[in-house]
């Protein structure tokens, strides 16, 4: 018999795992439901529950967790959701995991769409019509095979579609009664040998070979990337490109993209911004929000570059551009617009330039100067960040400064990985982001971080690396059910909570409000403060299966505390330490 062909003797719910087998994933999430109870038979039974399943105990944190698996490893997992309920719950987790360009193959069920297979009231209430409408407009594909025979095709385009830059989160619907029945006909898999993943798109070489030039007779050029870092190899990539081209390099953090130490760094660094004459995109999806300064209480913004600064991008924002939401922020006027793959565009633009450059001995010097110069800057400005640092230093509750050179204390000798990062900047301003694997980058949106954070420990699980979350008080109490995701398949991860007590990024807009109006800014804090009852931290996680701490106050006891923490994630356990800091310490949720 053709290898391509199988014959089944069970039911149809077996072709989906088989698929999932052909495929690779590593794991799957889900939630409950009985929508899929053919599909989890057949998983258990048929699969042997591989690859295994882990069960979460809300629809969001199944998809964050598949959320930071896949920015850590760059592989997808599967997430399984019951029926209509289960999609509507994991929305917004979705949502953001197309903002962030991840893939993620989700699978829901709904029916059975055979009204009379249907048990009365709950199958016609968990019932849509079409039932992608649901995530159309945040998934990069959607499809309801309407019998067995097209679930192989449409599983292969569904994971080349996820996979292709700018990758993203798709979404299978399989009906109840399709996962039901017996399997009476043959069904064509896709073929082993199959192309899984389109090839890279290279930019047009005229467009490469225009930035070149641009860079070459650049005085103050600066490259600015977002997600470059996402793709294996990018960032020694880039450091090789900024070191020939000579040019400084700021850091988006939506990956980690550059080493922070770099002399070539200027990240964060607005008054450098002031001086550019080009600016470089690679890989970006907001221009603005780097290259500006904020007004927040007017919401005016100050462009820092000056009017005569040229702009010049390579990457696919063309491609990925949403029908619907505003994820690509304002644009940005640009003299050339590669489209095409950072991976690819690299290393032909320092091939471009290096050439250029070792047969001039002029530009030869032009280069090293540029380099010299901004490193000096680099210099001046991480002396003045260290500096900054020890202000208020013995102050009670801790200072997020002080949080953050403490875990880095604690962690430094360590092969560890930052997972999110409430503290924001501080960190990249402390610690030292040598290697790739450091950061996965930011994270997105309220109530996504510990899911997300679980799903960057469990890729780096076997590799015995400390992963750490610095971890806000308001968001960990919306999916707090995750700390027994994490007891229940044994993902150790070093939590530390910043617990300042409030939704204090709201209580900040609201104390600019107050500033504008007039009106009495010790109202403020109503509807934001976490105040009275405080949540034990400490005492949740030890309810759930982990090790908790605090809550801690003093500065002196927040370093033996992380001590004793890290030797308990050693041991394969997820450990907490609740840290209480200033809950007026300035925004460190976003805007």
């Amino acid at each position: 018999m053709d290898a391509k062909v199988k014959n089944y003797a069970g039911w149809q719910s077996d072709v989906i795992v088989d698929c999932i087998k052909r495929y690779g994933f590593p794991h799957i999430t889900l939630n409950p439901g009985a929508s899929f109870r053919g599909l989890h038979d057949s998983l258990v039974n048929y699969g042997e529950n591989d690859p295994p399943m882990m069960l979460c105990n809300h629809e969001e944190i199944a998809v964050q967790i598949a959320h930071g698996y896949a920015k850590a490893s760059g592989k997808p997992m599967v997430v399984i959701l019951h029926n209509l309920v289960g999609l509507l719950h994991a929305c917004m987790a979705i949502y953001y995991a197309f903002l962030d360009r991840v893939p993620i193959f989700i699978m829901g069920a709904t029916g059975p769409m055979d009204e009379a297979r249907r048990r009365p009231h709950i199958d016609w209430t968990h019932t849509a019509l079409v039932q992608g409408n649901a995530v159309r407009d945040y998934t990069k594909w959607d499809y309801q095979p309407t019998s067995i025979h097209g679930v192989p095709e449409s599983f292969a385009r569904a994971y080349s579609i996820m996979m292709t830059e700018p990758k993203g989160p798709i979404y299978m619907c399989y009906d109840a009664a399709l996962q039901e029945d017996p399997l009476i006909d043959k069904v064509e898999l896709p073929p082993a040998e199959a192309v899984k993943q389109p090839s890279p798109m290279a930019p047009d070489p005229a467009a490469i070979e225009a930035i070149a030039d641009k860079l070459i007779k650049s005085e103050n050029p600066m490259i600015l990337t977002e997600y470059t870092g996402r793709q294996e190899g990018n960032f020694d990539k880039l450091v090789t490109l900024a070191e020939t081209a000579g040019a400084a390099v700021w850091d988006v953090n939506n990956a980690l993209n550059f080493p922070n130490k770099h002399p070539l760094c200027l990240s964060m660094d607005k008054p450098s911004l002031k001086k550019l004459d080009l600016i470089v995109g690679l890989d970006l999806k907001d221009w603005e929000k780097q290259l500006t300064l904020l007004n927040r209480t007017t919401r005016t913004l100050e462009v820092l570059p000056p009017k005569t600064c040229d702009y010049v991008e390579i990457g696919v924002a063309e491609i990925g551009i949403s029908k619907w939401a505003m994820d690509y922020c304002r644009f940005q006027p640009c003299s050339v617009r590669a489209l095409g793959d950072t991976s690819l565009a690299m290393p032909e633009l320092t091939r471009i330039i290096k050439a250029k450059v070792d047969s001039n001995s002029n530009l030869k010097k032009k280069i090293e100067d540029r380099k010299i110069a901004i490193g000096k800057r680099h210099d001046e400005v991480w002396a003045q960040w260290q500096k900054d640092a020890r202000k208020d230093w013995d102050a009670s509750p801790l200072t997020f400064q002080r949080l953050a050179m403490e875990v880095w204390e604690a962690i430094k000798d360590e092969d560890w990985v930052l997972t999110a990062n409430d503290l924001k900047h501080e960190v990249r301003k402390y610690w030292d982001f040598d290697k790739p694997y450091r950061h996965p980058g930011v994270e997105l949106g309220t109530s996504t971080q510990i899911g997300i954070s679980l799903g960057v420990a469990l890729a780096h699980r076997d590799k015995k690396r400390l992963v750490v979350d610095i971890q806000p008080d308001g968001d960990l109490m919306f999916d707090a059910g995750a700390l027994w995701v994490a007891a229940k398949y044994q993902i150790p991860m070093l939590v530390v909570m910043h617990n300042n007590r409030a939704y204090y990024n709201d209580w900040a807009h609201q104390i600019r409000m107050a500033k504008l109006r007039g009106t009495d800014e010790a109202k403020a804090h109503i509807g934001m403060d976490l105040f009275g009852p405080e949540p034990d931290f400490g005492a949740l996680a030890r309810s759930l299966g982990c090790y908790g701490e605090g809550p801690i106050d003093k500065p002196e006891d927040v370093g033996p505390a992380l001590r004793r923490a890290i030797a308990e994630v050693k041991k394969g356990r997820l450990a907490l330490v609740d840290t209480i800091t200033q809950h007026k310490g300035g925004s460190t949720s976003g805007d």
